[in-house]
């Protein structure tokens, strides 16, 4: 079977990918609210685990999956040798299909919230559309328990980022990978940030 397009216009999608890339992120950049926010979000949860509380992550594919990097990089180790971190991303399948199965999806990750998350700890709330019902239903058991809310989010923020304590945000119409890119940056940055606060 034929190709529908060849390899050079091909090429020149891909092409495409790291032009927007390198765009999106000189934008972010230029934001002044970007760095300040990130600082927000980095210093609320180094105090958080200084004072003897944890960071629960969400999000739904492959925001789940950056949840999981997130947590298991503090609770592991990133750059530094250094003690381990209290993170924790909600991915227990056994849980998942539980509450599932007895309470629907959308609160797949608000009952986990309300189970183990403690007044001072923060939910790290991952959705590029920033409308996913069920981190949206996180959010609002993380508020409703004490908790703060760092949304990392895309687009125009959607209603998560209005619940959020600190948003960082890219804004980005386009397909999610765009804003899945910079999620991962933001995260690492997020660690590295962490780690070097707390140290050994």
């Amino acid at each position: 079977m034929e190709s529908l397009i060849s390899s050079e216009e091909k090429m020149q999608q891909i092409r495409r990918n790291f032009l927007e890339a390198h765009q999106l992120l000189a934008d972010w950049m230029g934001n002044p609210a970007s760095f300040s926010n990130f600082q927000k979000a980095a210093d609320l949860m180094t105090s958080s685990i200084l004072s003897g509380n944890k960071i629960i992550a969400c999000g739904n594919g492959g925001s789940m999956c950056d949840a999981m990097h997130f947590a298991e990089e503090l609770s592991g180790r990133f750059r530094q040798d250094r003690k381990a971190l209290p993170a924790v991303a909600v991915s227990d399948p056994s849980h998942l299909t539980c509450v599932a199965n007895d309470y629907g999806f959308d609160q797949v990750f608000s009952r986990y919230v309300e189970a183990l998350g403690k007044p001072g700890d923060v939910l790290l709330a991952i959705s590029t559309s920033g409308n996913s019902p069920n981190v949206i239903k996180a959010a609002e058991a993380a508020l409703r328990g004490g908790l703060f809310v760092v949304a990392l989010t895309g687009k125009q923020g959607g209603t998560l980022g209005s619940l959020a304590s600190v948003e960082l945000r890219i804004e980005w119409d386009g397909y999610s990978d765009r804003i899945q890119e910079l999620h991962t940056l933001i995260l690492h940055s997020l660690v590295q940030y962490i780690e070097t606060g707390i140290g050994g």
